[in-house]
């Protein structure tokens, strides 16, 4: 018996997650959420080359973004159930490597339907990733994971910002995307090795009278929902301001350029600013303040577009506005349910089909009725929005006022 391996739970028990490896494991998940940044946002500014390196055209090439939101969907279905029965680091450390060896290949695939096949994989290891980071943060820090929820996705958003800055560098110096590519591969790596030697976090262990913590679908089902809504109107907003800046005249094709930026950067930064709020204030008080702002953005920007200046100021404010919703809908989650991998899949799969349908709504409406009309679209996401938050704290208020079932 003293020669058998200690099992997980036995190792857990003899090295006691101390302060130090809490910080270990939170910045090694920072990092790995700077490389899902990065990994997400490089293929627009890529996606010319890799266009003349299959032999595509611009409509054709446009797959990509598809086959790499499907991956995104299936990932964040397949993999939640992972997270539960698997060590996750060795899995979050296995995932980065698969991504890094996709990212090696994808500038010398010279087919596209090769190349679509690679960005599913690109798909499936990024929501794995996802998955993981939002999933691991919350079993370290329980609840006290609302400022680092929001650091998280700071992150996340950091790596989105360098990607362009990356690319245009890298093609200033070699004249070529593919080290771009293999730059992302490289530093994939890093957090990688750091995970194979971290011990992995435990999933919380709930006591039996906490029946206000179960698993209740109908929250569930409300916080996707939640997600669906809040991430197709982010991603709608963020790839469609170009257009309707440059279609409605109020910006050219460069001031368009700059107006996304300021769009991402505003949001960026706005992470970085809502990790104090996030120690201050409750879940549904920081969301009523976001959905206040994001509803007065919307309105200046549709009532008010024509005067000077007004585009940015709403661009700029919404994007602040927005910032923080996805890791408060985390905390506010790990608030009424208990976190685990399968329960924030479906996190994920809400806000990849929002990703996938709501830009694509706007995008028709855009064609049929105008580029203001996909602003509309927008409000009216964050106004049901709002219904479906309403809809969830009376459900939460209701259980409640339950009875605990007694042990």
């Amino acid at each position: 018996a003293l020669l058998t391996p200690p099992d997980r739970h036995e190792r857990a028990t003899m090295t006691p997650p101390d302060s130090t490896l809490k910080n270990r494991q939170t910045r090694t998940y920072y990092f790995a959420f700077i490389i899902l940044g990065l990994s997400a946002a490089v293929l627009g500014p890529t996606i010319q080359g890799l266009a003349g390196n299959t032999g595509s055209t611009i409509g054709q090439i446009s797959i990509l973004f598809t086959t790499q939101a499907l991956g995104y969907l299936l990932g964040s279905l397949l993999s939640g159930w992972r997270f539960d029965r698997v060590p996750p680091h060795p899995l979050l450390a296995v995932l980065l490597v698969l991504l890094a060896a996709a990212f090696v290949l994808v500038p010398l695939t010279p087919t596209l339907l090769l190349l679509a096949g690679l960005f599913l994989l690109v798909g499936l290891a990024q929501s794995s990733l996802d998955v993981g980071g939002n999933t691991l943060l919350v079993w370290v820090h329980q609840d006290r994971v609302g400022p680092r929820m929001n650091a998280l996705h700071f992150f996340f958003g950091l790596g989105a910002f360098l990607a362009p800055l990356v690319v245009a560098r890298v093609i200033v110096l070699s004249g070529d995307i593919t080290w771009a590519y293999w730059l992302v591969a490289l530093v994939a790596l890093a957090p990688a090795l750091v995970l194979f030697r971290v011990i992995s976090p435990l999933a919380p262990i709930r006591s039996a009278a906490d029946g206000l913590r179960r698993a209740d679908p109908l929250l569930v089902t409300l916080i996707a929902t939640l997600f669906f809504l809040f991430v197709g109107a982010e991603l709608g907003f963020g790839g469609w301001i170009y257009t309707y800046g440059v279609e409605t005249g109020l910006a050219t094709a460069e001031t368009a350029g700059y107006l996304t930026s300021f769009f991402w950067g505003a949001l960026t930064l706005g992470r970085l600013l809502s990790i104090p709020l996030a120690a201050r204030l409750r879940p549904p008080t920081i969301l009523a303040i976001d959905f206040a702002g994001l509803v007065a953005f919307m309105v200046l920007l549709l009532g008010w577009s024509q005067v000077p200046g007004v585009v940015w100021v709403a661009s700029f404010g919404f994007g602040l506005s927005m910032a923080n919703v996805f890791p408060t809908l985390m905390t506010l989650a790990e608030a009424n349910l208990p976190i685990t991998g399968r329960i924030t899949s479906w996190f994920i799969v809400g806000s990849s089909l929002g990703s996938m349908i709501i830009p694509w709504l706007m995008g028709q409406s855009i064609e049929r009725r105008g580029p203001a009309s996909a602003m509309w679209i927008v409000l009216l996401c964050v106004l049901l929005a709002a219904v479906v938050f309403a809809g969830f704290q009376l459900a939460v208020r209701r259980r409640t006022a339950q009875p605990v079932p007694a042990t």
